[in-house]
């Protein structure tokens, strides 16, 4: 009866509210800007050989951007096919409505699992004649050809037929008549290496075993099956690593996995990790700062302490490493990353409150913090850290 009294009082019924009631700005989270991938992917198609087309891959839920939206503006700039990992995957895009050919790029096996995959119009790699056969008979039972991609392993030592056996297994595959092989590929180890030009380099082998694999079963790259390589940093090589599809990840996202890049080659970043300032205080010199006490102010310090963690996908390991943004400015990070916050220091800044967003990675002036920066920094890969942000940081689609 009290609590009654009080919400009427008080009005307080008005702020009872469901999970998707809640501002997405209210604590942290991504923002994924459609128009750059539009754009990423309409500048990458002009350095494609003629008639190659272009694979988005939008697996890990579009590299932590949300898979909807990067389908959405890759198809729009141009891509011909989508790439996923898992089944799973693929069936949410078709439950968005995306109607291009979506092929899974991880390993299917069960009868179970590739009957769903059939019945969602979703292409599997198939790695063994074991998962051709599944196919065939189930395109048997529907009376329909199962389209698939056959892949090969020429140095990666992951999924794919084996290279030495893959000529005479393939000629037993082309006899399967309710198979439509829609595509062949192998993919790239160290595509994104410094000497991935020189003729001896695992690249240029690879390639070389590739293409007289594809010499011994009779196809080129004018045949109607897709022949696909490369991936981000293969495509960026040359053409020859082109032949009539590449399947581009990285890239286009607005990061080059090469360290020398075509300098006519404008990538923009579409992801921006912001955050806002949920308290802010003020320490004496001599105060340790979170856990493990590691960082202990010289001077009078003031805090920001951000709404962001590992728990949302910042590595640990970044601690005391990074800086972030506000109005273009720079502020470090001090003491160590806890699982739902951080601290920054702003000492001097009067301009930043309670309430103020912060910029992690992304831009803010002419201030700039990559995914790339982080990487180096934590020993790791720009693909890991942009894979890492989970599902507690709200994606908010902006132009």
């Amino acid at each position: 009866m009290q609590i009654r009294q009080i919400n009427k009082r008080f009005n307080f019924d008005k702020y009872q509210t469901f999970n998707q009631d809640i501002n997405p700005k209210q604590r942290a989270w991504i923002e994924v800007k459609g128009k750059a991938l539009e754009i990423n992917v309409r500048q990458l198609r002009t350095k494609l050989s003629k008639n190659c087309q272009f694979m988005a891959v939008v697996k890990a839920d579009g590299y932590g951007h949300d898979a909807k939206v990067v389908s959405d503006y890759a198809i729009k700039g141009g891509a011909s096919q989508l790439g996923v990992a898992t089944l799973k995957e693929g069936i949410k895009l078709r439950s968005f409505g995306v109607k291009k050919p979506i092929l899974i790029l991880g390993n299917l096996y069960t009868k179970k699992d590739l009957i769903i995959s059939f019945k969602n119009d979703l292409m599997p790699t198939i790695s063994s004649i074991r998962e051709c056969l599944i196919c065939n008979n189930i395109g048997k039972h529907f009376g329909l050809k199962f389209s698939l991609h056959l892949k090969v392993d020429t140095g990666m030592s992951r999924l794919g037929f084996e290279s030495n056996k893959f000529v005479q297994q393939f000629e037993k595959i082309k006899s399967f008549e309710n198979i439509s092989i829609d595509g062949i590929y192998s993919h790239l180890s160290s595509a994104d290496e410094d000497n991935a030009l020189d003729p001896k380099s695992t690249t240029q082998l690879q390639r070389l075993k590739f293409n007289q694999l594809l010499k011994k079963i009779n196809l080129d790259r004018n045949n109607e099956i897709k022949i696909h390589l490369a991936n981000s940093a293969g495509m960026l090589l040359n053409k020859d690593f082109h032949f009539n599809m590449v399947r581009v990840g990285l890239s286009m996202y607005g990061y080059s996995p090469l360290a020398k890049i075509d300098k006519n080659l404008l990538l923009k970043p579409a992801l921006f990790l912001k955050v806002k300032v949920a308290f802010i205080r003020i320490i004496e010199p001599g105060v340790s700062v979170s856990y493990g006490g590691k960082f202990v102010s010289s001077r009078k310090t003031k805090l920001a302490v951000l709404s962001i963690g590992y728990a949302d996908g910042v590595p640990r390991n970044l601690s005391g490493k990074i800086n972030v943004i506000h109005n273009n400015k720079l502020y470090p990070q001090v003491g160590s990353i806890t699982m739902d916050q951080m601290m920054v220091d702003i000492t001097g800044s009067n301009e930043i409150r309670i309430g103020s967003t912060m910029v992690l990675l992304g831009s803010d002036g002419d201030k700039t913090i990559s995914p790339l920066e982080w990487a180096t920094k934590s020993n790791t890969i720009p693909w890991e850290i942009l894979c890492s942000f989970k599902n507690r940081l709200p994606r908010v689609q902006v132009d």
